[in-house]
């Protein structure tokens, strides 16, 4: 099995100590069971990749931590995301309720937080401090971007005795989470650490989906129907939204496909012209000619190319953008002008990241929390907590932090977005077959 596609977890060693859940390990006896630590989900259900399994998430009979020995460390990492409220609180009630542990500390604005640099003490947390906290959006802990020094990372670590870490974030967080673990390893400090996936965009690689990308897809289908209204209010009206997607149009395709009212999606891995036969806006003509109105959406990373190329970077290492958004309301404007087009434009990213997790979201919050938990607690390290083919999922943290996932223009979700707007396949003269699609 090459490196690449290795999803062995590593272990702090051996687990000596009953869990204190008091689940059962027979099968049909109506009481909930311990999970087999042989357990695996397959990697590929199409036999295409035989062997490859991942680890099954769950509860273990015997685990590596006694109670009285735990110190966890909690920290939330990136932009806002519906429900990261509803993980640390999952996260501490798991801990004090399931498996005893008192002492819980909450890291202040995202990895800063665990340096020696911070101006912020850590947080102590309890059922009492996070009551509450999960009908909220945005995190009670307060997030950061940006990298921090792993060695400084792990010294702060050390001399608080905190031996379980977990990390709420995106693929950025996972980078930092997977340093922080080599760093650890590197010394031979028994420190778990254990990463929640959060990513509005579900972009990270082995995991089908992140928590937040429901309650998203739920709030920028709301700001859809909304230029939709304004669309047809106008004669040769356009209804513009921009949504988030930096590499991965996901939201961007799935808000269209709930909304089965968008006209057009544009995503990062569609390479489309403006002009042209098959350009956009000659796309754009027809529709509004023989309907009278069009909905574009249009996710923050699509058609990078058509703007001005810049090198510099945000706090997190991402090259910065251009506004996609702005760029396609004045190009419209301006290229339309003989049908008189109006043109209303809408971004409701800070909306989308503000908002708390909707039921299903909070259900899927919850269980990704307490899997992260259970994991820990039986000293299973390095690694992410994963969702895929409808099973939890333990994924190593080296796994993720190599790539990220992309929607694939071959594949039938994006055969789904086409269907529901009606799009024409190809916005291109010359299609860019070198895209690496996955």
């Amino acid at each position: 099995m090459s490196d690449r596609h290795d999803f062995s977890v590593p272990t702090l060693g051996e687990r000596k100590v009953p869990s204190p859940l008091g689940l059962s390990n027979k099968v049909d006896d109506d009481l909930a069971d311990y999970t087999c630590d042989d357990d695996r989900i397959v990697f590929d259900a199409t036999g295409a990749s035989p062997g490859l399994f991942f680890e099954r998430a769950g509860p273990r009979e015997r685990i590596f931590f006694r109670s009285e020995d735990v110190t966890a460390g909690i920290v939330t990492c990136g932009g806002l995301c519906p429900g990261m409220n509803n993980v640390v609180r999952a996260l501490v009630r798991r801990l004090w309720f399931g498996y005893g542990a008192r002492r819980i500390l909450g890291f202040r604005y995202g990895f800063l937080g665990m340096t020696h640099a911070s101006r912020e003490k850590p947080l102590p947390l309890d059922p009492d401090v996070i009551h509450g906290i999960h009908r909220q959006g945005g995190t009670m802990l307060g997030s950061s971007r940006g990298p921090q020094e792993a060695s400084d990372m792990v010294d702060y670590l050390d001399e608080k005795g905190v031996n379980l870490v977990f990390a709420i974030g995106g693929d950025g967080t996972m980078r930092g989470a997977q340093a922080l673990f080599e760093e650890v390893s590197r010394r031979g400090l028994e420190i778990g650490i254990v990463g929640v996936p959060k990513t509005i965009d579900n972009d990270i690689q082995f995991i089908e989906k992140t928590f937040g990308f429901d309650t998203a897809v739920a709030v920028a289908t709301g700001a859809i129907d909304a230029a939709r209204v304004e669309a047809i209010g106008a004669s040769h009206g356009i209804g513009l939204v921009r949504l988030m997607g930096r590499h991965s149009g996901f939201i961007a395709a799935s808000a269209a496909i709930a909304s089965r009212e968008v006209n057009l999606v544009l995503v990062p891995e569609l390479s489309f012209d403006l002009h042209g036969e098959r350009g956009i806006l000659q796309y754009l003509r027809w529709r509004l000619e023989t309907r009278g109105h069009a909905v574009v959406v249009v996710a923050e990373g699509a058609g990078q190319n058509h703007l001005q190329a810049s090198s510099a970077k945000d706090l997190s290492g991402n090259v910065k953008l251009g506004d996609i958004g702005i760029f396609l309301r004045d190009t419209f404007t301006r290229e339309l002008q003989e049908l008189d087009v109006t043109v209303k434009y809408i971004d409701p990213s800070y909306m989308v990241r503000a908002a708390p997790a909707n039921p299903s979201d909070a259900i899927f919050c919850g269980q990704l929390a307490e899997g992260a938990v259970h994991a820990a607690m039986a000293g299973k390290t390095g690694l992410v907590m994963g969702y895929w083919l409808g099973h939890f999922t333990h994924v190593p943290l080296k796994a993720v932090s190599r790539g990220r996932k992309v929607i694939s223009l071959d594949g039938p979700f994006w055969r789904n977005a086409l269907e529901a707007t009606g799009q024409p396949m190809v916005l291109s003269a010359a299609p860019d077959a070198t895209t690496v699609r996955g």
